[in-house]
């Protein structure tokens, strides 16, 4: 069973659902109180013992290849004038850490994966989807990658959300459960509510045998007519372990407007420096 040292990070969509914000500014650079999402699923990777993170990009997408690279003048003129420079630690990943390839259509998560398969090669990789911001410790993925370490083959990690939402989702056929870990039998891709197999969604981290590389390079559109992640991994099941990681953490969803407002407020008061004020501008508001 070979470790999991890479790590896929699909951040090539234009973000229409947040325009005009996004016309100029990728989403994954927006942040969340100070740190822009695509630090936050980084940093998770580094804690899981990823050493290699892998960005499938497209145009427009040069300020998260910048955010990660040096930044000579701003750290040049912070030494000059005596700031410390440990808050853009995390921000320089080092020679080799980082790689970056194009995704020149927008044909969906599986294709974006199928983009990076020359990077991956023949090894198992893990994905983040920065949109879908888990928030935990551990974090999502190092909780996956502890139970990978048991049991092998792949992984995805679900929440349960009430069934009337399962239509926007990835959607598990749970087999046999023991403690956070549940057997996969089946997926499906943005079910109707009626035939949804459960309430599990799949909530954007997974752990990838690299043959479903070999499944993407013949996987037709599916919904949305896009080449659909979901829909490989489900020709997979039975063929290798599918195992899903009921997260112990919150997620909010920062594709949506709402999910990201939400991600601020959240982590803004669990700030020590700023809760408290923060919560008298909320009292203040709902009191209006």
């Amino acid at each position: 069973m070979k470790p999991v040292r890479k790590a896929v990070f699909p951040v090539a969509g234009m973000g229409t659902r947040f325009l005009p914000a996004t016309k100029a500014i990728p989403k994954e650079m927006f942040p969340v109180v100070d740190r822009p999402l695509i630090q936050y699923a980084v940093d998770e990777a580094i804690e899981a013992g990823i050493e290699q993170m892998i960005f499938v990009t497209g145009r427009g997408k040069s300020a998260i290849e910048d955010h990660f690279d040096i930044a000579f003048e701003l750290e040049t003129t912070m030494s000059a004038r005596g700031k410390s420079l440990d808050v853009l630690a995390s921000t320089r990943l080092g020679p080799g850490r980082c790689a970056y390839v194009r995704q020149q259509e927008p044909l969906g998560l599986g294709h974006a994966i199928w983009c990076a398969r020359d990077l991956i090669g023949d090894e198992p990789f893990a994905v983040f989807l920065p949109d879908e911001f888990m928030h935990g410790s551990p974090g999502c993925m190092k909780q996956m990658v502890d139970a990978y370490s048991k049991e092998g083959g792949n992984m995805v990690s679900v929440l349960e959300v009430p069934r009337e939402k399962v239509f926007a989702y990835g959607v598990i056929a749970p087999g046999a459960a023991n403690g956070n870990l549940t057997e996969i039998k089946g997926l499906v891709e943005k079910p109707k509510v009626e035939d949804a197999p459960s309430n599990l969604i799949v909530s954007g981290r997974y752990i990838l045998q690299p043959e479903v590389m070999q499944v993407l390079d013949k996987q037709e559109t599916g919904a949305g007519g896009e080449i659909q992640l979901t829909d490989a991994m489900a020709q997979m099941i039975g063929n290798q372990p599918f195992h899903a990681v009921t997260f112990d953490g919150a997620r909010y969803d920062c594709g949506s407007k709402v999910g990201y407002i939400e991600a601020n407020l959240a982590l803004a008061l669990e700030r020590p420096d700023m809760a408290d004020d923060v919560r008298e501008i909320a009292k203040s508001l709902l009191g209006q």
